[in-house]
């Protein structure tokens, strides 16, 4: 899914992922998710003293343009932001895109064929990597088929469908060059750099097609493709190829923490339902469970001061998707940030820590896009250091 996706399951059972999907349309407010309600950090409907305007101040949406955006990642510098959009003309799915937050001027950096997703800046170097098919011979049919469907005036629940051309590629900012740096048959994505830009973290599906499958494993091949996702390590430069995860479901979203000594991603569990926040070292050893919210809990980022990981989950409902967080050992529970029915979530704070970018459907509709907002960095260290210790979900 890209980072933040889910399996295919979940996606279609849900409204799924706004500003990655055509899903998160606002519901009706409950008490659940109501911006004046106050709710505890981990558990729905005890006392808390913290709401969004605590942490989040002069809110505001980034991108309008196209049918809608999401997923936007900050370059070191903090001056602009990598974001995947559908606003092509001729081409109905997403393309990477640049902001420069200093002018509002956006340029595309994907070849503008076939699909993309999951971009990310490289520390120290003008490159910036994404996962794309526009290889594929059969990326324009696609696009035309795609196009006539919409077209129809049918309708469809958008699931994300891990395509298994989908590749990793970097792109230089300032000739445009580009070089594929994964060629394996299979779905690689959600890939992102180390701090010093040496190392690339991704999760790939190859494991679906690199070996005989059973009967059983063909079948969740058709059913659900994520349920094959595992984290991999490989150099910049596509070299030295790892598989980090071996556990039953989908393993995806990795990001490396402040200072590279961990990767931080989401496990969901065999059937796909259930998410939780994971860290390890790179070499996949010493792996930790920092979540058990006994929810779909993902998209975990961590917060450059090293302190604590913001995440998205639906805690608080099924579609009610909200940015929570929670500190980076996993010893509390989870604090809700966001208080806005439908979707809130792919939380990226800035690298001086003072910013959230993050994919919202707050603004109305049916699609997310991107909002920026100054982030309260010292009431967050507060509200986690109140926050009660770590329960795990409640047994029926």
């Amino acid at each position: 899914m890209s980072r933040g996706r889910v399996g295919t399951t979940v996606a279609t059972a849900i409204a799924a992922l706004a500003g990655l999907t055509a899903f998160g349309a606002a519901q009706a407010p409950s008490p659940a998710s109501s911006p004046s309600t106050s709710l505890s950090s981990g558990s729905p409907g005890s006392a808390s003293a913290t709401t969004e305007r605590d942490f989040l101040s002069r809110v505001r949406r980034l991108t309008i343009e196209g049918k809608r955006a999401g997923e936007g990642y900050w370059a070191p510098d903090g001056k602009r932001l990598v974001f995947q959009s559908e606003r092509e003309p001729g081409n109905p799915f997403y393309q990477i895109y640049v902001l420069d937050l200093a002018n509002g001027e956006a340029k595309r950096i994907s070849p503008g064929v076939g699909k993309t997703t999951c971009a990310f800046f490289r520390p120290n170097s003008d490159e910036i990597l994404f996962a794309s098919t526009h290889h594929d011979p059969k990326s324009k049919q696609y696009q035309e088929e795609e196009l006539s469907f919409r077209a129809s005036g049918k309708e469809r629940r958008y699931s994300w469908d891990y395509d298994p051309e989908m590749d990793i590629y970097v792109a230089s900012d300032k000739t445009g060059a580009l070089r594929r740096l994964t060629t394996a048959k299979g779905y690689d994505a959600e890939a992102s750099y180390s701090p010093d830009g040496q190392w690339i973290v991704l999760s790939s599906m190859r494991d679906a097609y690199n070996r005989t499958l059973t009967d059983k494993e063909h079948k969740q091949l058709e059913t659900d493709p994520s349920y094959f996702a595992e984290i991999y390590i490989m150099k910049a430069d596509g070299s030295g190829q790892k598989r980090l995860t071996t556990s039953p479901g989908y393993d995806g979203g990795p990001f490396f923490n402040h200072d590279g000594s961990r990767i931080v991603w989401r496990r969901f569990d065999e059937n796909g339902l259930i998410a939780n926040v994971w860290t390890m070292k790179p070499d996949g050893t010493d792996q930790r469970q920092i979540t058990d919210f006994g929810s779909m809990s993902w998209a975990p980022y961590e917060h450059p001061s090293g302190q604590y990981i913001l995440f998205a989950s639906n805690k608080l409902g099924f579609e009610n998707f909200e940015v929570f967080m929670v500190d980076s050992a996993g010893t509390k529970e989870p604090v809700r940030v966001t208080y806005s029915d439908g979707f809130d979530g792919l939380p990226v704070p800035s690298p001086d820590g003072r910013q959230l970018a993050w994919t919202s459907a707050r603004s109305g509709g049916s699609a997310g896009q991107l909002f920026l907002a100054q982030w309260n960095h010292e009431k967050a260290l507060d509200a986690i250091r109140n926050a009660p210790p770590r329960q795990g979900p409640k047994k029926p």
